[in-house]
């Protein structure tokens, strides 16, 4: 069984980096301020980190799907 992803809507996305302050573990910034999110599951261990980032998300882009 694999775990949940987080995926982003780049266009919804307005690159303010909220997500990338709370999760660093899986989410960088690129030159312009927009996720870049690494691939695969999220470990058991951030989930709880990766909800909260999603929930913070100011434009609702970024999701965390099963």
């Amino acid at each position: 069984m694999t775990g949940p992803r987080l995926t982003v809507n780049m266009i919804d996305c307005e690159g303010r980096g909220v997500c990338a302050e709370v999760l660093p573990e899986l989410i960088e910034l690129d030159d312009w301020g927009f996720p870049m999110i690494a691939p695969g599951a999220v470990p058991e261990s951030l989930q709880g980190q990766a909800r909260e980032a999603v929930r913070l998300c100011p434009r609702l882009a970024l999701r965390l799907e099963r």
